[in-house]
């Protein structure tokens, strides 16, 4: 068993989904509104039954055209009816497939509004508790995606992140900015060290700050992304085999 969860945004058209999929433990499959359709929702869930990894939906902003990476101003009520949407449309195929969903985790710029906004963090742990009061929803370390969730007393998991860095508040740092991606493996295992053993990160400033660790996020979309998952796959089951 591993000692953490490790997951990856997959059904995105990046075409490695199944080079991933064995190494990995938590799918969260595009839900259409980013990414993919109908027909890859089908396919991803197919291939995260055949290698035993968990199934969760990850919803976005409608914004095909940015990847769902680009801030959208919707109202907390907006967000609820998108979310709930988009889980009750993986709920549907899961179903027809035999299959059960077990999380959620909102993507792109809404994973990173709602982890800063109090509104928007309750407006989605509302929707998720709606659809299915069993689903854990995936947020931010210490973001208000956890707080709010905890609030109505949702099943969380504490997300941090291998291929990204850190800002000094707990945030990740915007795509925008230089160095907002880690593309070096080694890089990559010494900052899930530091997370999964001593429970802090260095931010780009070089101050550690404290996070929690449930779950362990790689993005298909990395350069690096199979070596990546190939590599901290086989760290975390050494470190449990050590335990």
């Amino acid at each position: 068993m591993l000692l953490c969860d490790l997951n990856c945004d997959m059904g995105e058209g990046i075409g490695n989904d199944e080079l991933i999929m064995p190494y990995i433990t938590s799918a969260n499959i595009a839900c259409g509104y980013h990414a993919g359709d109908e027909e890859t929702i089908r396919q991803t869930i197919l291939l995260a039954q055949k290698y035993k990894v968990n199934i969760g939906a990850h919803p976005s902003f409608l914004d095909k055209e940015n990847f769902g990476r680009t801030e959208i101003k919707n109202s907390p009520q907006e967000v609820y009816e998108l979310v709930s949407k988009q889980i009750h449309l993986l709920q549907k195929i899961a179903e027809n497939n035999n299959a059960a969903l077990h999380h959620i985790k909102p993507h792109g710029a809404l994973y990173n509004m709602a982890a800063k906004d109090k509104l928007l963090a309750q407006a989605i742990a509302k929707a998720v508790n709606d659809c299915d009061k069993n689903l854990i929803l995936f947020g931010l370390s210490n973001s208000f995606l956890i707080i709010e969730a905890n609030a109505i007393k949702l099943k969380t998991a504490s997300e941090v992140f291998a291929d990204r860095t850190y800002q000094d508040d707990g945030s990740l740092t915007p795509r925008s900015q230089p160095n907002a991606l880690i593309e070096n493996t080694d890089k990559a295992i010494q900052q899930v060290l530091m997370m999964t053993k001593h429970g802090k990160v260095k931010t780009i400033s070089g101050k550690e700050i404290a996070i929690v660790s449930d779950t362990i996020c790689i993005h298909g979309d990395g350069k690096n992304a199979v070596e990546f998952a190939k590599a901290i796959s086989g760290l975390l089951h050494a470190k449990a085999q050590r335990k």
